[in-house]
């Protein structure tokens, strides 16, 4: 049987891959406008996406209190819980990077957290439903709505504001523009995705008890490995999902992808400060679907949408269910 601080180990090290892999999955959700619309080359992109990514995982640790003590307590689960659900939402993860599907690693997480916490403990007691339905559950259905709407109302407010203006110079004024909706979005992106990470390593060592367990608190070193971990992963790219969310859904000038971009980074924002883990990925799904759809409809691609929605309905329960299976053969070995 492991010791404890190897199986702590083992969580950091997998914890940071699931960072590193959150970051390279979720790249599009920053660049993937700015790309198509050639706002920026795909490798000046990913620079300005990691470094403000890696800037946002400083601004805060509410979410990772969310993610971390408030949906599963520490003290009701073992450490080696916590590995088996970590390796449940990698799974996920990998296989929607690999089908190009811009599913939540966010949901993964959770939804494996739930799955492992309901496994180890056989009740259903061990979740927080209260937290989990306003924080998670929430969040889940009404940020792709609010999303939806902010980037169908604000490309409408744009299209009215510009109408006097030369399609030229407004498509040469919104390249510029891009730059800074682009590390805009990336920087509530880091503000949100990397604390879920955080929050996983501070449950763990909550779990151990290498620090107190009186204050949900994250370590600077914990701070600084995910943010970097993250940064690291959205350098390298995901160019299938890059694929999807910038020309999958909806044909992008650069005045869309502006009100894409800043509408989905403001939403984001929202949810950061009302401690939501979101999911970046849906949000900036549905505002790019919004932005395309005030011009017509038929401007979305709704059967590309459709299978996104899917993953979206599936990511929680699937990766509940994986992580179960997960936790019950490693009680085989612990």
């Amino acid at each position: 049987m492991l010791s404890t601080m190897t199986i702590t180990v083992l969580i950091v090290v997998f914890v940071l891959i699931f960072d590193f892999i959150n970051g390279f999955h979720d790249t599009a959700t920053a660049v993937a406008t700015s790309i198509t619309t050639r706002a920026l080359r795909p490798m000046p992109a990913i620079i300005l996406c990691s470094i403000f990514n890696f800037i946002g995982a400083f601004s805060g640790t509410a979410v990772a209190k969310t993610v971390g003590e408030n949906i599963v307590s520490h003290s009701s689960i073992p450490e080696w819980v916590i590995l088996g659900i970590l390796i449940s939402s990698i799974i996920w993860n990998l296989i929607t990077w690999y089908f190009g599907i811009p599913s939540s690693s966010s949901h993964a997480l959770i939804g494996a957290l739930v799955g492992g916490g309901i496994a180890y403990n056989h009740t259903f007691n061990v979740v927080n439903w209260y937290n989990l339905f306003h924080s998670v559950v929430v969040w889940l259905f009404i940020s792709p709505i609010i999303g939806f709407t902010v980037g169908y109302i604000l490309m409408k407010i744009l299209n009215y504001v510009l109408r006097p203006f030369n399609y030229h110079f407004v498509n040469k004024l919104f390249l510029k523009l891009q730059v800074a909706a682009g590390a805009f979005m990336a920087l509530n992106h880091g503000g949100n995705d990397a604390q879920k990470s955080m929050g996983m390593i501070t449950m763990a060592l909550l779990s151990g008890g290498f620090i107190s367990a009186n204050e949900f608190k994250v370590p600077t070193w914990v701070i600084i490995c995910c943010a970097s971990a993250m940064a690291l992963g959205t350098s390298l790219g995901g160019k299938k999902i890059i694929k999807t969310m910038g020309s999958g859904m909806a044909k992008l000038t650069p005045v869309n992808g502006f009100a894409a971009q800043t509408g989905a980074a403001s939403v984001i924002l929202m949810a950061t400060l009302f401690h939501a883990p979101v999911s970046t990925t849906h949000i900036i799904s549905t505002t790019v679907m919004g932005v395309g759809a005030s011009k017509r409809l038929k401007s979305v691609k709704w059967g590309v949408a459709k299978n996104i929605v899917w993953a979206w309905v599936l990511t929680i329960p699937v990766t509940a269910v994986l992580s179960a299976l997960i936790i019950d053969i490693m009680k085989l070995f612990m």
